[in-house]
């Protein structure tokens, strides 16, 4: 659970320019005092008004609780603005992560698609040539040797680029993007059916 610095730097504030309020008020009711004792010391005919010196000391003290209260009110928008920019700084940095986290996993599950269906094919290659081995020419088989090589190539692409997107995600600096291999592991499945399929219609 986040402190709640904000709530209590106002309530330290708060509570810091009541005591502040209370000291200018008794300082208020002080000079008034003492102005009213003066003016009861001098003679009616010399009477009249406040004195000088306690309205410039009152409006330096009004000028002082304004000047704290702006730069009270200043420092608070300050460090708001801060923890407004820091929590959206994170949270972009959040996103980013998650969409490049959701990029690799699908890259990934695309290049494992890929090796499963080379092995699956060489497999069954295999398993054909092995049941047509006697009725097979020199040509086909140098065919179905040519597609076994294929997609062999393309399992092992498939898995080297499997491990570059794991690198690629764990750089942060760099973008993430889909493998060249992952391409050509295509390619070479392609490939390697063609001359598979080639080889069984000479055969």
């Amino acid at each position: 659970m986040a402190v709640p610095w904000l709530r209590i730097l106002d309530v330290v504030i708060g509570m810091t320019d009541l005591a502040r309020s209370r000291k200018i008020r008794q300082a208020a009711v002080q000079s008034e005092q003492i102005d009213q004792q003066r003016q009861q010391s001098i003679e009616p005919s010399k009477g009249g008004g406040v004195p000088a010196g306690l309205e410039a000391r009152l409006a330096g003290v009004v000028v002082a609780a304004l000047k704290e209260a702006f730069e009270r009110d200043t420092r608070r928008l300050e460090l708001e603005r801060t923890q407004h920019e820091a929590e959206r700084e994170r949270a972009e940095r959040t996103l980013r992560l998650e969409l490049r986290r959701q990029a690799a996993d699908r890259e990934i599950g695309r290049l494992r698609l890929l090796a499963g269906a080379a092995a699956a094919t060489w497999l069954g290659t295999t398993l054909l040539a092995v049941l047509l081995r006697r009725d097979i020419a020199v040509g086909p088989r140098v065919a179905i040797g040519g597609g076994w090589l294929l997609l062999l190539l393309a399992f092992a692409t498939a898995f080297i680029a499997q491990s570059q997107v794991a690198e690629a995600l764990n750089r942060d600096d760099s973008r993430l993007d889909a493998s060249p291999l992952g391409s050509l592991a295509l390619w070479f499945i392609v490939a390697g059916l063609m001359l598979v399929g080639l080889a069984i219609l000479l055969s």
